[in-house]
């Protein structure tokens, strides 16, 4: 089992990053597709048309989402931490999910890079 942990910054305040990870509509504009979100423990997830499923552990407004994410039958929890912290008018966003089963590592790391967070980044990037 493998830990990713890394801190990315994002152009938008902690209430609007706060928002495309916890917001099913806001999280269909940066990935594309729906999401079954509802920002409130206990109640599961998924994104992606389920190619990510889990179920939410805590929530606090603007700063930090916690998730367990499921990988089959595996007996340690896959525990993702999202925190948020205000960067001047950006946000630096560290992302820490522990217990990765060792032969998902690199495609979850790239996924969380290029994928997850890194279409949030290119989400609030201006376009003008």
């Amino acid at each position: 089992m493998k830990t990713f942990k890394k801190t990315f910054k994002i152009n938008a305040e902690p209430s609007d990053v706060y928002s495309a990870i916890t917001n099913p509509f806001t999280i269909e504009l940066w990935s594309g597709y729906p999401a079954q979100m509802i920002a409130e423990p206990g109640t599961e997830f998924s994104m992606w048309e389920g190619d990510i499923t889990g179920k939410n552990l805590e929530f606090v407004s603007d700063k930090k989402v916690v998730q367990e994410w499921y990988f089959g039958d595996q007996p340690e929890k896959s525990i993702v931490t999202i925190t948020i912290h205000p960067d001047q008018e950006n946000s630096q966003v560290t992302v820490e999910h522990t217990n990765i089963p060792d032969d998902d590592f690199a495609d979850i790391a790239e996924g969380w890079r290029e994928y997850y967070i890194g279409a949030i980044i290119n989400f609030f990037i201006p376009n003008f």
